[in-house]
């Protein structure tokens, strides 16, 4: 009896590892604040606490924000056991302390570096180190490490070594951390940055605060252009794979920095709408960059919104698939776990617009029930929508069948 009573434990013991081992990092897409776009890379810990404080007292947090992201310009160098260490003058506390004080708000903290010598600022890198330098990001708490591919060799190969090697590192280094592979997509990673560790990959270069880019630098990239590479990608995503199409740049009205350089002159709100109706149905990971502790209503009422959010969230993981691209109309099918489905419905061009969808153009047999996400009441029942959509608006449903 005893004999059979360990054996049962054993098995039982064996089932919860193996179910521990099959839950994915990031089953939904991360969801946060990071500092780039808005203090680049002059940045304070005192920065990240106000951030923090910011993001509970307005309902971020509430809504799912639970990450802070610390990006590039926090490193001081490495210490006389070649350690990484927080630049003392930015970090006073120590990166220990600063994550103790988000954990203590109910969020996560991520954190930055890149797999050559330096970063892309110039600051000290994890070429190397990865080992060490995994394990002293665990002993800080930390829950996220954005690891970009400035100063590296442009060759498929030694991304998928160096990419490989931290994440090794970081399954060894006795925490779990959420791998954010930033290769800018130029080498494909939805092919191999999963199998590399990654839990969610860039799929473009950064992310610049306008429309669309009207310049021959293809690192200029606007909302559209970002939209047109990320769109194709929907058969990679899934629970812990997702297509990362960078930053929200909602609420920073052309701030000048990262965001603003290469014509990043800024958009207005309909143009803001709809980069987040586009993120989320396409299951990007929603970070936004603007100043939390100064929103207005109407970036507020973009960032915040419930219904929007919970469908970038919906558990089935599901990135929408872009069923209709005629020059003038986007149209994107996501299907939801409860078996609803969400439409988007994007008018590219520069006037408005009225438009008739039948839902049999999208393989949606029967009638169902409309829901505007975004004016948060019914828009009618039947077997097709139609409507005026003004220029650059993203229209959002959710259809239930009747």
């Amino acid at each position: 009896m005893k004999n059979l009573l360990a054996l049962l434990l054993c098995l039982c013991t064996l089932h919860v590892a193996h179910g521990q081992q099959t839950t994915p990092l990031a089953p939904t897409p991360p969801m946060g604040w990071m500092t780039w776009n808005y203090f680049a890379d002059n940045i304070h810990e005192k920065d990240i606490r106000e951030m923090a404080d910011a993001m509970v007292a307005s309902g971020m947090v509430e809504a799912g924000y639970t990450y802070i992201f610390i990006d590039d310009g926090w490193q001081g160098g490495r210490d006389n056991r070649n350690n990484m260490i927080p630049d003392p003058a930015k970090f006073p506390s120590g990166m220990k302390a600063l994550a103790d004080y988000v954990h203590s708000k109910g969020m996560k903290l991520g954190i930055y570096s890149d797999a050559a010598p330096l970063t892309c600022a110039g600051y000290t890198a994890s070429l190397g180190f990865e080992e060490q330098d995994a394990k002293t990001f665990a002993s800080w708490g930390i829950d996220y490490l954005k690891y970009d591919y400035c100063h590296a060799p442009k060759d498929s190969a030694t991304a998928v070594e160096r990419y490989t090697k931290m994440g090794d590192a970081l399954r060894k280094s006795g925490r779990e951390i959420v791998y954010g592979v930033c290769e800018w997509g130029q080498l494909k990673p939805w092919h191999w940055a999963a199998e590399a560790g990654g839990q969610l990959w860039r799929t473009t270069y950064d992310v610049r605060d306008k429309w669309k880019n009207l310049s021959s630098d293809e690192n200029a990239e606007g909302i559209i252009d970002i939209l047109d590479i990320n769109a194709g990608l929907h058969a990679y995503a899934g629970p812990g794979r997702w297509n990362d199409a960078d930053m929200l740049v909602v609420g920073l009205y052309g701030k000048p920095g990262p965001s603003g350089d290469m014509g990043g002159l800024g958009m207005n709100d309909t143009e803001y709408q709809s980069q987040m109706s586009l993120w989320s149905i396409m299951a990007s990971p929603l970070i936004a960059t603007n100043d939390v502790r100064n929103m207005n209503g109407a970036t507020r009422r973009i960032l915040l919104n419930k219904e929007v959010i919970a469908v970038n969230q919906d558990p089935l993981g599901k990135q929408a698939e872009r069923k209709i691209h005629d020059g003038t109309w986007d149209v994107f099918v996501k299907p939801l776990q409860n078996g609803d489905v969400a439409i988007a419905i994007l008018n590219r061009s520069d006037k408005p617009r009225n438009y008739t969808l039948n839902w049999a153009e999208l393989g949606l047999d029967g009638s169902y029930a409309l829901r505007d996400l975004w004016e948060h009441k019914g828009a009618g029942t039947g077997k097709r929508w139609k409507g005026r959509v003004q220029a650059h608006e993203t229209k959002l449903f959710r259809l239930s069948k009747k």
